[in-house]
């Protein structure tokens, strides 16, 4: 009975997780920064988050051996480049192009996570995976490497393969860590990998001085937003729920990311999408609910 409330919570935290994480596509393409730029200050406010709420409620720093520690350096690494190429992808191309892309996570997930934790690979999940892949391929009206569209996807399937990476990092973290330490590590190490990064391009562009560095008003309120909000909280949730359901099932509900990136560009942002971006949604849409009713219907 406890395991079914903890894994219908996990459920809950995931769902919230994706749907802070649809958000991600408007601020990409309302902050006037580049990828990299943006990606560094936003790792950079959600670590500061989440230091203050650890803080506030007593929460242990130490992390238990060196291995651990690697393990975290690694996936903060790892997180520092899917966010910037997942940010890069959608201010290539469009919100749907970025976030129809990101729901191929389900694809590598569904082969590491067997290999790293030794377990069965399921014929099931491999045609669920397959699928989504599908709904992704509909959506490239024509592959070219001059054809923005084409790079955008090209672009987010290597920022998809790094997820895929960082969630089987953060199951085996979430097994012996809170969700909020974790997450908290992980966006403090990707701030020192993306700094000198950041610096050679504000040097680049002749912007040492610290106003030139610091972010304008509008930019700063959407990134505290990007970085608390849909960084911090939502990452923080999604850890959290992976204690309890394995990343395969977390990967394929996060292909929701999708619809709700794709309903939030066309209100706010007047990007429609073309038959081919609704089609590949909609196969996408089908597979996630399905397989989230099955998991739902098996612990009855």
């Amino acid at each position: 009975m406890q395991r079914a409330s903890s894994n219908n919570k996990a459920l809950i935290y995931v769902n919230i997780a994706v749907l802070l994480f649809g958000l991600v596509g408007l601020f990409a393409k309302s902050i006037t920064l580049s990828a990299l730029e943006m990606t560094f200050w936003r790792v950079l406010f959600s670590s500061m988050a989440l230091a203050v709420f650890m803080i506030i409620t007593e929460q242990n720093f130490l992390l238990r051996s060196k291995k651990d520690v690697l393990i975290i350096i690694s996936a903060g690494v790892v997180l520092a480049l899917h966010w910037w190429s997942f940010l890069g992808a959608i201010q290539i191309s469009t919100v749907a192009i970025g976030t129809i892309t990101f729901s191929s996570f389900p694809l590598f997930v569904t082969f590491l996570e067997p290999l790293v934790f030794h377990g069965k690979l399921k014929l099931k999940n491999i045609i669920i995976a397959l699928i989504i892949l599908a709904g992704v391929s509909i959506t490239v009206p024509e592959f070219s490497l001059e054809n923005k569209y084409s790079m955008g996807i090209l672009v987010g399937m290597f920022s998809t393969f790094l997820y895929a990476v960082m969630a089987i990092f953060n199951k085996f973290l979430s097994q012996k860590y809170s969700s909020t330490l974790t997450a908290f590590y992980e966006q403090v190490i990707a701030a020192f990998v993306l700094l000198p990064l950041v610096f050679y391009e504000w040097s680049r562009q002749g912007r040492l001085n610290i106003n030139e560095i610091l972010p304008d008003t509008n930019n700063l309120i959407f990134l505290l937003m990007l970085g608390i909000i849909t960084t911090a909280l939502a990452h923080t949730l999604f850890i959290s729920s992976l204690k309890y359901i394995p990343a395969q099932l977390a990967g394929v509900l996060s292909s929701m990311e999708t619809v709700y990136g794709i309903i939030m560009a066309v209100i706010f942002l007047g990007e429609v999408p073309s038959v081919r971006e609704v089609t590949g949604a909609i196969i996408i849409i089908g597979t996630v609910l399905y397989t989230q009713l099955q998991q739902v219907g098996s612990r009855k």
